[in-house]
């Protein structure tokens, strides 16, 4: 798959005015350091146009990448960084649930789970909230070279029942490592653009193009 152009076009922080697009938006959100700009580097086979760091809290803001100038990829703040003050992280969370609520183009969101643990007190609010909210979200499992074929799949299990996710909600496991996950995560993204909205976000591959 090709990604012709990728533009990190809006960046917006607390005091920001939310932008309306007509293009879908698909989100991507979870806590703090769970692996969220690697995930998004590796699906856009990119080395830093999402910032990494060792240090949790990195994203601070709303960020919109115009894909292909067809969809927005909009990476979210994190949660539960306990280094920021109550009140800031408060601020953030509410930046965040406008967002989820006013937007006119989100109609997907991913949420990411480190698969190694037990999803936290947190991830289990922010799914809940996300669903009470008219979204159903697919779940992402951070970090799978992390830990056994065995260990995986009853920590998919264990991720699932503490969310109280149905059986139909999609886990996908995904290394940023070894790329596992990635062509899976991005049929979902293929079938949200193409199949229900009508858009290509890739082109046809073509001579020393990437492919997943």
């Amino acid at each position: 798959m090709v990604i012709k152009s990728l533009e990190l076009e809006t960046v917006c922080g607390i005091t920001s005015t939310l932008p309306q697009h007509r293009k879908l938006e698909i989100a991507f959100w979870g806590r703090s350091n769970v692996g969220k700009s690697s995930l998004l580097n590796t699906l856009w086979n990119r080395k830093s146009m999402a910032r990494t760091s060792a240090q949790p809290g990195k994203t601070q803001t709303i960020n919109y990448y115009n894909v292909n100038d067809l969809c927005y990829m909009v990476d979210l703040p994190g949660y539960g960084y306990a280094k920021v003050s109550r009140e800031l992280a408060a601020k953030w969370m509410k930046m965040i649930e406008k967002y989820l609520e006013t937007s006119q183009a989100l109609r997907v969101v991913f949420l990411l789970i480190d698969i190694r643990h037990e999803p936290t007190k947190k991830d289990v609010e922010v799914y809940q909230m996300l669903y009470k909210k008219g979204f159903n979200p697919l779940i992402i499992a951070t970090k799978a070279d992390k830990i056994s074929k065995q260990a995986k799949s009853k920590n998919i299990a264990v991720i699932r029942k503490i969310l109280r996710a149905s059986k139909d909600t999609p886990v996908l496991p995904f290394s940023a490592l070894n790329k596992e996950g990635k062509e899976e995560i991005w049929e979902y993204i293929d079938y949200f653009v193409n199949d229900l909205f009508g858009g290509e976000l890739h082109d046809e591959e073509t001579e020393g193009s990437s492919d997943y």
